[in-house]
Protein backbone atom coordinates (compact mmCIF):
# COMPACT_ATOMS: atom_id res chain seq x y z
CA UNK A 1 0.00 0.00 0.00
CA UNK A 2 1.51 3.63 -1.12
CA UNK A 3 2.07 6.06 1.74
CA UNK A 4 -0.25 8.34 -0.02
CA UNK A 5 -3.01 5.74 0.27
CA UNK A 6 -1.98 4.91 4.15
CA UNK A 7 -2.15 8.69 4.95
CA UNK A 8 -5.96 9.04 3.93
CA UNK A 9 -7.69 5.71 4.99
CA UNK A 10 -8.20 8.00 8.37
CA UNK A 11 -10.00 10.61 6.49
CA UNK A 12 -13.72 10.45 5.09
CA UNK A 13 -14.22 10.96 1.49
CA UNK A 14 -17.32 12.87 0.63
CA UNK A 15 -20.06 11.02 -1.47
CA UNK A 16 -22.26 14.20 -2.34
CA UNK A 17 -20.27 16.00 -4.38
CA UNK A 18 -22.04 14.56 -7.69
CA UNK A 19 -19.19 13.61 -9.44
CA UNK A 20 -18.32 9.85 -10.08
CA UNK A 21 -14.85 8.54 -9.03
CA UNK A 22 -13.77 6.58 -12.40
CA UNK A 23 -10.44 8.42 -13.97
CA UNK A 24 -11.34 7.10 -17.40
CA UNK A 25 -14.14 8.61 -18.11
CA UNK A 26 -13.44 12.35 -17.39
CA UNK A 27 -12.05 14.93 -19.36
CA UNK A 28 -10.11 18.33 -18.32
CA UNK A 29 -11.23 19.91 -14.79
CA UNK A 30 -14.41 19.36 -13.06
CA UNK A 31 -15.50 22.58 -13.01
CA UNK A 32 -14.88 26.06 -15.28
CA UNK A 33 -13.49 28.59 -12.94
CA UNK A 34 -16.63 30.62 -14.06
CA UNK A 35 -18.79 28.62 -11.65
CA UNK A 36 -20.26 26.36 -14.76
CA UNK A 37 -19.46 22.06 -14.62
CA UNK A 38 -17.64 21.38 -17.31
CA UNK A 39 -19.62 18.70 -19.01
CA UNK A 40 -21.58 18.59 -22.41
CA UNK A 41 -24.78 16.53 -22.52
CA UNK A 42 -25.44 14.43 -25.85
CA UNK A 43 -27.82 11.52 -26.25
CA UNK A 44 -31.23 13.52 -26.22
CA UNK A 45 -31.93 15.42 -29.57
CA UNK A 46 -31.05 19.18 -29.64
CA UNK A 47 -34.34 20.77 -29.24
CA UNK A 48 -35.16 18.75 -25.79
CA UNK A 49 -31.66 19.61 -24.48
CA UNK A 50 -31.97 23.54 -24.93
CA UNK A 51 -33.97 26.01 -23.47
CA UNK A 52 -33.75 29.64 -24.97
CA UNK A 53 -35.04 31.35 -22.11
CA UNK A 54 -32.62 29.91 -19.74
CA UNK A 55 -29.59 30.41 -22.74
CA UNK A 56 -31.10 33.87 -23.04
CA UNK A 57 -30.71 34.71 -19.52
CA UNK A 58 -27.77 33.41 -18.37
CA UNK A 59 -25.62 34.50 -22.15
CA UNK A 60 -23.13 37.32 -21.86
CA UNK A 61 -24.87 41.20 -21.81
CA UNK A 62 -23.08 41.34 -25.86
CA UNK A 63 -24.53 37.80 -26.79
CA UNK A 64 -27.87 38.82 -25.85
CA UNK A 65 -28.51 42.09 -27.18
CA UNK A 66 -26.38 40.97 -30.54
CA UNK A 67 -29.31 37.90 -29.99
CA UNK A 68 -32.49 40.27 -30.06
CA UNK A 69 -30.53 42.82 -32.57
CA UNK A 70 -29.65 40.01 -35.47
CA UNK A 71 -33.63 38.16 -34.59
CA UNK A 72 -35.16 41.50 -35.42
CA UNK A 73 -33.23 42.18 -38.60
CA UNK A 74 -33.52 38.96 -39.77
CA UNK A 75 -37.69 38.88 -39.29
CA UNK A 76 -37.99 42.10 -40.86
CA UNK A 77 -35.61 40.79 -43.76
CA UNK A 78 -38.08 37.33 -44.37
CA UNK A 79 -41.22 39.74 -44.16
CA UNK A 80 -39.36 42.34 -46.91
CA UNK A 81 -39.21 38.98 -48.70
CA UNK A 82 -42.74 37.78 -48.26
CA UNK A 83 -43.85 41.46 -49.24
CA UNK A 84 -41.59 41.69 -52.68
CA UNK A 85 -43.14 38.31 -53.45
CA UNK A 86 -46.42 39.14 -52.99
CA UNK A 87 -45.76 42.28 -55.51
CA UNK A 88 -45.22 46.25 -55.76
CA UNK A 89 -49.16 46.44 -56.73
CA UNK A 90 -50.30 45.59 -53.26
CA UNK A 91 -48.89 48.87 -52.18
CA UNK A 92 -49.17 52.09 -52.45
CA UNK A 93 -46.48 55.01 -51.81
CA UNK A 94 -43.54 53.34 -52.77
CA UNK A 95 -41.49 55.39 -55.23
CA UNK A 96 -38.14 53.31 -55.87
CA UNK A 97 -38.46 51.47 -59.53
CA UNK A 98 -35.62 49.39 -58.90
CA UNK A 99 -35.43 45.41 -57.47
CA UNK A 100 -33.35 46.84 -54.94
CA UNK A 101 -35.02 50.39 -54.16
CA UNK A 102 -38.33 48.29 -53.44
CA UNK A 103 -36.84 45.79 -51.33
CA UNK A 104 -35.62 48.98 -49.23
CA UNK A 105 -38.69 50.14 -49.56
CA UNK A 106 -40.52 46.74 -48.22
CA UNK A 107 -37.46 46.37 -45.52
CA UNK A 108 -38.82 49.61 -43.83
CA UNK A 109 -42.00 49.04 -44.20
CA UNK A 110 -41.80 45.80 -42.31
CA UNK A 111 -39.64 47.57 -39.72
CA UNK A 112 -42.60 50.25 -39.21
CA UNK A 113 -45.13 47.21 -39.14
CA UNK A 114 -43.13 45.37 -36.43
CA UNK A 115 -42.55 47.83 -34.16
CA UNK A 116 -46.22 49.49 -34.84
CA UNK A 117 -44.50 52.63 -35.70
CA UNK A 118 -46.51 52.71 -38.94
CA UNK A 119 -45.43 56.24 -40.47
CA UNK A 120 -48.06 56.03 -43.11
CA UNK A 121 -46.49 56.87 -46.73
CA UNK A 122 -46.13 53.37 -47.90
CA UNK A 123 -49.32 51.06 -46.93
CA UNK A 124 -50.65 48.07 -48.02
CA UNK A 125 -53.99 48.21 -50.23
CA UNK A 126 -54.46 44.23 -51.35
CA UNK A 127 -55.66 41.64 -49.31
CA UNK A 128 -52.76 39.96 -49.42
CA UNK A 129 -50.33 42.37 -48.14
CA UNK A 130 -53.16 43.10 -45.25
CA UNK A 131 -52.94 39.68 -44.08
CA UNK A 132 -49.35 39.43 -44.05
CA UNK A 133 -49.16 43.11 -42.61
CA UNK A 134 -51.51 41.84 -39.63
CA UNK A 135 -49.58 39.03 -38.92
CA UNK A 136 -46.60 40.74 -38.50
CA UNK A 137 -47.96 43.15 -36.44
CA UNK A 138 -49.05 40.33 -34.31
CA UNK A 139 -45.53 38.88 -34.32
CA UNK A 140 -43.73 42.64 -33.03
CA UNK A 141 -46.27 42.43 -29.86
CA UNK A 142 -45.36 38.70 -29.13
CA UNK A 143 -41.61 39.86 -29.73
CA UNK A 144 -41.36 42.65 -27.71
CA UNK A 145 -43.32 40.77 -24.98
CA UNK A 146 -40.63 38.03 -24.88
CA UNK A 147 -37.68 40.97 -24.85
CA UNK A 148 -39.32 42.70 -22.41
CA UNK A 149 -39.51 39.83 -19.47
CA UNK A 150 -36.31 38.35 -20.85
CA UNK A 151 -34.69 41.97 -20.35
CA UNK A 152 -36.71 42.02 -16.81
CA UNK A 153 -35.57 38.11 -16.05
CA UNK A 154 -32.12 39.74 -16.78
CA UNK A 155 -31.47 42.52 -14.08
CA UNK A 156 -34.09 40.97 -11.58
CA UNK A 157 -32.06 38.06 -11.41
CA UNK A 158 -29.68 37.93 -8.20
CA UNK A 159 -26.38 37.53 -8.27
CA UNK A 160 -23.37 36.95 -5.96
CA UNK A 161 -21.13 39.60 -7.79
CA UNK A 162 -17.96 37.80 -6.38
CA UNK A 163 -14.39 37.82 -8.31
CA UNK A 164 -12.33 34.81 -6.73
CA UNK A 165 -8.13 35.01 -7.21
CA UNK A 166 -6.74 33.38 -10.08
CA UNK A 167 -4.47 31.57 -8.33
CA UNK A 168 -4.67 29.45 -5.17
CA UNK A 169 -1.37 29.75 -3.20
CA UNK A 170 0.41 27.12 -0.06
CA UNK A 171 1.58 30.21 2.00
CA UNK A 172 2.96 30.02 5.98
CA UNK A 173 0.04 30.07 8.32
CA UNK A 174 1.13 30.02 11.67
CA UNK A 175 3.66 27.38 12.36
CA UNK A 176 3.07 25.34 9.46
CA UNK A 177 1.70 25.92 5.82
CA UNK A 178 -1.85 26.74 4.70
CA UNK A 179 -3.88 26.67 1.39
CA UNK A 180 -5.05 30.15 0.74
CA UNK A 181 -7.22 31.82 -2.19
CA UNK A 182 -9.30 34.91 -1.58
CA UNK A 183 -12.33 36.60 -3.07
CA UNK A 184 -13.72 39.99 -3.03
CA UNK A 185 -17.40 41.31 -3.87
CA UNK A 186 -17.04 43.66 -6.92
CA UNK A 187 -20.05 45.73 -6.67
CA UNK A 188 -20.25 49.40 -4.96
CA UNK A 189 -22.91 49.09 -2.06
CA UNK A 190 -23.53 45.93 -2.40
CA UNK A 191 -22.66 43.71 0.61
CA UNK A 192 -23.56 39.74 1.38
CA UNK A 193 -24.22 38.61 4.60
CA UNK A 194 -24.01 35.40 6.24
CA UNK A 195 -21.64 34.02 3.99
CA UNK A 196 -21.07 30.23 4.14
CA UNK A 197 -18.33 27.98 1.85
CA UNK A 198 -17.48 25.19 1.40
CA UNK A 199 -14.15 23.77 -0.46
CA UNK A 200 -14.20 20.14 -1.84
CA UNK A 201 -10.76 18.90 -2.95
CA UNK A 202 -10.92 15.89 -5.94
CA UNK A 203 -8.15 13.56 -5.54
CA UNK A 204 -7.28 10.37 -8.00
CA UNK A 205 -5.45 7.74 -5.55
CA UNK A 206 -4.57 3.99 -5.56
CA UNK A 207 -7.30 2.04 -4.33
CA UNK A 208 -6.70 -1.94 -4.56
CA UNK A 209 -4.55 -1.25 -6.95
CA UNK A 210 -7.25 1.06 -9.41
CA UNK A 211 -6.89 4.65 -9.46
CA UNK A 212 -10.29 6.14 -8.44
CA UNK A 213 -11.10 9.82 -8.12
CA UNK A 214 -11.89 10.63 -4.01
CA UNK A 215 -13.23 13.61 -2.68
CA UNK A 216 -12.88 15.19 0.60
CA UNK A 217 -14.52 18.30 2.23
CA UNK A 218 -11.73 20.34 3.48
CA UNK A 219 -11.64 22.28 6.73
CA UNK A 220 -11.46 25.68 7.08
CA UNK A 221 -9.85 28.07 9.86
CA UNK A 222 -13.56 29.70 8.99
CA UNK A 223 -16.57 28.69 6.99
CA UNK A 224 -18.85 31.19 7.55
CA UNK A 225 -18.61 35.37 8.01
CA UNK A 226 -21.26 37.34 8.65
CA UNK A 227 -20.56 40.10 5.74
CA UNK A 228 -18.36 40.30 3.00
CA UNK A 229 -17.61 44.54 3.03
CA UNK A 230 -13.97 43.88 1.96
CA UNK A 231 -11.95 40.75 0.70
CA UNK A 232 -11.80 36.82 2.27
CA UNK A 233 -9.62 35.50 2.71
CA UNK A 234 -10.02 31.30 2.98
CA UNK A 235 -7.47 29.35 4.59
CA UNK A 236 -7.33 25.61 4.84
CA UNK A 237 -4.64 24.60 7.01
CA UNK A 238 -2.22 21.82 5.83
CA UNK A 239 -1.88 19.83 9.14
CA UNK A 240 -2.22 16.20 10.16
CA UNK A 241 -5.98 16.16 8.98
CA UNK A 242 -5.93 17.67 5.45
CA UNK A 243 -5.91 15.09 2.65
CA UNK A 244 -3.13 17.67 1.32
CA UNK A 245 -0.54 17.36 4.10
CA UNK A 246 2.68 17.02 2.99
CA UNK A 247 2.05 17.27 -0.76
CA UNK A 248 4.24 18.91 -3.19
CA UNK A 249 3.72 20.12 -6.32
CA UNK A 250 4.54 16.97 -8.27
CA UNK A 251 2.26 15.14 -5.61
CA UNK A 252 -0.78 17.45 -7.03
CA UNK A 253 -0.13 16.91 -10.77
CA UNK A 254 0.03 13.05 -9.80
CA UNK A 255 -3.07 12.79 -7.96
CA UNK A 256 -4.87 15.74 -10.44
CA UNK A 257 -6.08 17.84 -7.78
CA UNK A 258 -8.88 19.80 -8.27
CA UNK A 259 -10.55 22.50 -5.30
CA UNK A 260 -14.26 22.75 -6.18
CA UNK A 261 -15.66 26.17 -3.99
CA UNK A 262 -18.95 27.15 -3.46
CA UNK A 263 -20.18 30.45 -1.48
CA UNK A 264 -23.25 31.35 -0.39
CA UNK A 265 -24.89 34.55 0.65
CA UNK A 266 -27.90 36.20 1.57
CA UNK A 267 -28.69 39.48 -0.33
CA UNK A 268 -30.43 42.22 1.16
CA UNK A 269 -31.44 43.83 -2.01
CA UNK A 270 -33.02 40.86 -3.73
CA UNK A 271 -33.63 39.17 -0.17
CA UNK A 272 -32.47 35.83 -1.62
CA UNK A 273 -29.84 33.83 -1.15
CA UNK A 274 -27.10 33.93 -4.13
CA UNK A 275 -24.25 31.28 -4.91
CA UNK A 276 -21.50 31.12 -7.31
CA UNK A 277 -18.62 28.78 -7.76
CA UNK A 278 -15.45 28.46 -9.07
CA UNK A 279 -12.55 25.78 -8.97
CA UNK A 280 -8.55 25.59 -8.81
CA UNK A 281 -6.54 22.86 -10.39
CA UNK A 282 -3.43 21.61 -9.25
CA UNK A 283 -2.08 24.14 -12.63
CA UNK A 284 -3.42 27.00 -10.61
CA UNK A 285 -1.87 26.54 -7.25
CA UNK A 286 1.64 28.38 -6.33
CA UNK A 287 3.67 26.81 -3.67
CA UNK A 288 5.71 29.38 -1.04
CA UNK A 289 3.72 32.61 -2.20
CA UNK A 290 1.87 34.90 0.02
CA UNK A 291 -1.14 36.96 -0.79
CA UNK A 292 0.02 40.82 -0.63
CA UNK A 293 -2.36 43.24 0.93
CA UNK A 294 -5.29 44.81 -1.18
CA UNK A 295 -6.44 47.79 0.79
CA UNK A 296 -5.49 50.46 2.82
CA UNK A 297 -6.44 53.77 4.63
CA UNK A 298 -7.69 56.76 2.43
CA UNK A 299 -5.73 60.15 2.21
CA UNK A 300 -8.09 61.92 5.14
CA UNK A 301 -7.59 58.62 6.88
CA UNK A 302 -11.77 58.42 6.99
CA UNK A 303 -12.39 55.32 4.56
CA UNK A 304 -10.55 52.35 4.22
CA UNK A 305 -10.24 51.83 0.22
CA UNK A 306 -10.16 48.00 -0.99
CA UNK A 307 -7.89 47.41 -3.95
CA UNK A 308 -9.76 44.87 -6.13
CA UNK A 309 -6.97 45.43 -8.80
CA UNK A 310 -4.73 43.77 -6.12
CA UNK A 311 -6.95 40.85 -5.65
CA UNK A 312 -5.13 39.07 -7.82
CA UNK A 313 -1.61 39.63 -6.59
CA UNK A 314 1.10 37.45 -4.78
CA UNK A 315 4.80 37.73 -4.33
CA UNK A 316 7.05 35.53 -2.64
CA UNK A 317 6.33 33.95 0.92
CA UNK A 318 9.73 35.29 2.19
CA UNK A 319 9.62 38.99 0.72
CA UNK A 320 7.16 39.52 3.24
Amino acid sequence: MMATERRHLHLRANDDTGFGTNPDNYGGRFVNRDGSFNVRKEGVPFLDRFSLYYTMLNMSVGKFFGSIFLFYLGINFVFAWIYLVIGKGQFQGIEPTTGPGIFKEMFFFSTETFTTVGYGRVNPVGTAANAVAAIESMMGFLSFAVATSLLYGRFSKPRAFLVFSKNALISPYHNGKGLMFRFASFKDHHTLTNLEIRVNVAMQLEDDGKLIYKFYELDLERSRVESLPMNWTVVHPLNEKSPLNDYKAEDLKKADVELYVSVRGFDDVYSNIVQQRTSYTYEEIFFDRKFVQMYHESENGRTTVVELQRLHDHVEAGKM
